[in-house]
């Protein structure tokens, strides 16, 4: 019976209470990041870290690393610009309402441009504001003097080449020189943060979509309307081109930044007041009376035949 009694089991208050405690400890695994926010001592961050924040340049690298890999083929091959026109439609959609609602203190490249440019909107952008420019300089022209009887209606196609050639040297020479004073001045002042080519492209680009839906309404043979509808697409897409390209500059000296930004505005003004002088407002010849010819000039024609 001895056997029997040392085999029941007993229990053992200091065990349990042992077991208990080993059930309380956790253990906690905090972000490292987290960690630093708790600290009293980490600062919260400069202003120079903000401004590498809305110029992108925390992720910078990664961009550079992408591109790198994209880009791996060679220029003369099918596949390396491909990557060029790799972008969904909602990524431009997207981006056409970023065009046309600009957001204060926000930078366009920084939202939408910089995780992945592209070629495909600002090139198709420009084709659709090439021929809504052409055509509707052409229909308007029309509408204005419908219902006169010494009016000969003759389509101008030259239009739309002189259309093609104005705005797509607009969206690629203006960037290319944009690009090129970027980076001579990040030459002089080390903390300027330069935009590459592709990505100015496209800010351009996108910028033009506003003149689009301007360019059908210039057709109401209203100067006064038209005026108005130039002034407004002039400063929404303005403000896109100033803000996304202030924070690019305002580091330079303080007559650079500004003259920088105003030539950009002008050269954008430009482009708009000329295409609607140009194409709109142009005085058409074909619709003038044939000139009356003098007796003498009836005279001299009847002797020479």
């Amino acid at each position: 019976m001895a056997a029997v009694d040392d085999l029941q089991f007993e229990e053992f208050g200091d065990a349990a209470t042992a077991l208990a405690n080993t059930d309380a400890t956790t253990i906690s695994i905090e972000d490292p990041d987290e960690t630093l926010k708790h600290q009293p001592g980490s600062p919260r961050g400069s202003g120079r870290e903000e401004d590498d924040e809305l110029l992108g340049n925390d992720d910078s690298d990664k961009t550079e690393l992408l591109a790198g890999q994209k880009k791996s083929s060679p220029f003369w091959t099918f596949e390396y610009y491909q990557t060029f026109f790799d972008v969904d439609t909602y990524q431009v959609f997207d981006r056409i309402k970023g065009s046309l609602l600009p957001i204060p203190g926000k930078n366009f490249v920084r939202l939408y441009i910089r995780s992945n440019p592209d070629l495909y909107g600002p090139f198709w952008i420009c084709a659709t504001l090439v021929f809504a420019i052409a055509i509707s300089g052409n229909l308007s022209n029309f509408l204005i003097h419908l219902g006169e009887k010494t009016y000969h209606y003759v389509p101008e196609f030259r239009k739309v080449s002189i259309a093609a050639t104005i705005i797509y040297a607009y969206a690629w020479l203006v960037p290319l020189a944009l690009w090129g004073f970027l980076v001579w001045r990040n030459s002089k002042v080390m903390n300027i943060v330069s935009y590459s080519f592709l990505e100015i492209v496209c800010v351009y680009g996108y910028s033009l979509f506003i003149y689009i839906p301007t360019a059908i309404l210039w057709i109401i043979p209203q100067k006064a309307v038209r005026w108005i509808l130039v002034m407004i697409a002039l400063a929404i897409s303005g403000s896109v081109l100033a803000m996304t390209f202030w924070p690019a500059v305002r580091e330079d000296n303080r007559r650079i930044a500004l003259a920088t930004i105003v030539t950009i505005v002008l050269l954008h003004m430009l482009l708009s007041v000329g295409c609607l002088a140009y194409f709109f407002d142009a005085p058409e010849m074909d619709h003038l009376p044939p000139a009356t010819a003098t007796p003498n000039q009836t005279v001299a024609a009847a002797k020479s035949s």
